[in-house]
């Protein structure tokens, strides 16, 4: 383990993390912006089911995800956002590892997140969550460029890891 990942410390977002974690997410393309609203939303109502990494008093890594409705045995990861000065040092896989051994996440099998067939970074993170896990990886389209997005943003393939077994990772 890199002294960087030792350092970094994982928690429960606050809603006072909203407007860091909206330029966090505008530093981090190809994430998609959202509202600095949308931000304050998941740092506060979807706080058990998302995490902030801190480094050095710094935010550098967000995860906003929620259970399901319909099926609360999974976990569906919105976005995965790592600044740049703690890229590549585990910093998202802790930010997952974090999340599903919350207790809001017992019931959690399953993970799902959408990813762009050209987001590289996202797929090996998620494929490598399902090699540590054991578990399989499905993907199929989600959202098509044409028929959902208006021809505006790539598709979006909905992937699928688990079913987990009792300890997720």
């Amino acid at each position: 383990m890199s002294n960087t990942q030792a350092s970094v410390v994982y928690r429960q977002p606050l809603a006072v993390d909203g407007a860091a974690v909206y330029r966090l997410v505008e530093q981090c393309p190809p994430l998609d912006t959202n509202s600095m609203y949308c931000n304050l939303l998941q740092s506060s109502h979807f706080s058990g089911t998302s995490v902030a990494a801190e480094y050095q008093g710094e935010l550098v890594g967000f995860i906003s995800g929620y259970i399901v409705p319909e099926r609360p045995d999974c976990l569906f990861v919105w976005q995965v956002a790592v600044s740049d000065k703690v890229r590549g040092k585990g910093v998202a896989t802790g930010m997952l590892k974090a999340i599903l051994a919350r207790p809001q996440c017992d019931a959690v099998r399953y993970l799902e997140t959408t990813i762009t067939e050209s987001n590289r970074a996202s797929w090996a993170l998620f494929e490598g969550l399902a090699a540590k896990c054991q578990t399989g990886l499905e993907h199929s389209v989600m959202f098509d460029r044409d028929e959902h997005l208006g021809g505006e943003h790539d598709s979006e393939q909905l992937v699928r890891i688990g079913p987990f077994v009792e300890s997720k990772i």
